[in-house]
């Protein structure tokens, strides 16, 4: 028997394990697949919701609370594993002029700085943005984490403290009796006893929850990315134009993403989303049309109602929690939901409130 079982292996999962295991707890974490292959590997890595004042207050504050410690995270990870997250501090540049007036509102309140330039600064400090552009919107302070290699130092990091980590194992249903969680049953037919078993896995949590009769409102979007093999200096800053985004890599490479498609499961790549990735791609930065589209990949999002994710007990079942429901913002939120859920199943003071995120907080909204 484990103390701590954590059916699911992305960064939610990984952090999540990362603080039980810091506090003494042991802990296993099963992967239906391969662990930090799905939804956090998929995604872009920035560290700031998209258009942040479009988001309700509870997942602000969980980018907030994790914001400001996520450089510390990974020059740690980077110490103790050899693998760099590489966080950087690039800054997003937003080119909607019509966010501005919600923009500054936001940024007085929230503390943020915000920088307003004009066309003349923009062709200054991003001269491959397409002459379209009338100034912006910069946020200096965001930055950004590579997320695949995030994720190899967590694994290599969560396994060095002694998280036992088993690949492959999808989980089937959870095991119950007289309201006390007593493990999972696997789809192999085995079955692993625990004290105390977290559900973060995305946009499948809400199957294993279904069973029952806790209907939880996680289903999948799918989101498709280009990635280009371009030099070093292209592109100095996140840019962000009406929904799709451009991140810089150190090394040159340029993520350009995203669609929102509501498909199901489904992770099969389209050309017809391709086609329309790369015009608006090459509309934002013209010279994208010259350098190499290295991969095209899709992931699915674990959508949940405005964005706020499930953390927390499980309303009648004692010793069941979930983590989940991230939907795009998991990376930026994690380590604050990550913390929250280790204080709530340890019974220390939460970080932050935690009632906006309860399951049955959720249930009565909806």
């Amino acid at each position: 028997m484990t103390d701590h079982l954590i059916v699911g292996g992305g960064i939610i999962g990984l952090l999540t394990a990362r603080y039980l295991r810091q506090a003494g707890a042991g802990v296993t974490l099963l992967e239906r697949r391969q662990v930090g292959r799905e939804s956090s590997w998929a995604g872009g890595g920035i560290l700031s919701p998209l258009y942040p004042w479009r988001y309700a207050a509870p997942v602000n504050a969980l980018a907030r609370w994790s914001q400001p410690r996520y450089r510390a995270l990974a020059e740690e990870l980077q110490a103790d594993t050899g693998i760099d997250p590489e966080w950087i501090q690039s800054g997003l540049l937003v080119l909607d002029p019509d966010e501005t007036p919600r923009a500054t509102a936001w940024a007085e309140k929230a503390g943020a700085r915000l920088d307003i330039i004009d066309r003349d600064t923009l062709a200054r400090i991003e001269p491959a943005v397409g002459a379209h552009a009338d100034g912006g919107l910069l946020f200096p302070e965001f930055a950004q984490v590579r997320n695949p290699c995030l994720l190899k130092a967590l694994r290599r990091d969560v396994q060095a403290r002694g998280v036992r980590i088993r690949e492959s194992a999808e989980v089937s249903h959870l095991l119950h009796e007289n309201g006390r969680i007593r493990g999972v049953a696997t789809a192999d037919g085995g079955h692993i006893a625990a004290e105390r078993v977290i559900i973060a896995c995305g946009a499948w949590s809400a199957s294993l929850l279904r069973e029952l009769g806790q209907a939880i409102d996680i289903a999948p979007v799918r989101g498709q990315m280009l990635l280009y093999r371009g030099e070093p200096g292209l592109l100095k800053h996140i840019v962000l134009h009406r929904g799709h985004y451009a991140i810089p890599r150190r090394d040159g490479r340029l993520l350009f993403g995203s669609t929102m498609e509501d498909v199901g499961f489904d992770k099969t790549v389209t050309e017809q989303a391709r086609q329309e990735l790369e015009r608006a791609a090459q509309v934002l930065i013209p010279a994208l049309a010259e350098v190499p589209l290295e991969r095209h990949w899709a992931g699915l999002r674990p959508a949940s109602p405005n964005g706020i994710p499930y953390i927390g007990a499980h309303p009648r079942i004692e010793g069941l929690y979930i983590n989940a429901g991230h939907f795009r913002n998991g990376v930026v939120m994690a380590p604050a939901s990550a913390h929250l859920l280790a204080d709530l199943v340890l019974g220390r003071r939460p970080i932050l409130d935690p009632a906006p995120f309860a399951l049955d907080t959720h249930a009565s909204a909806a």
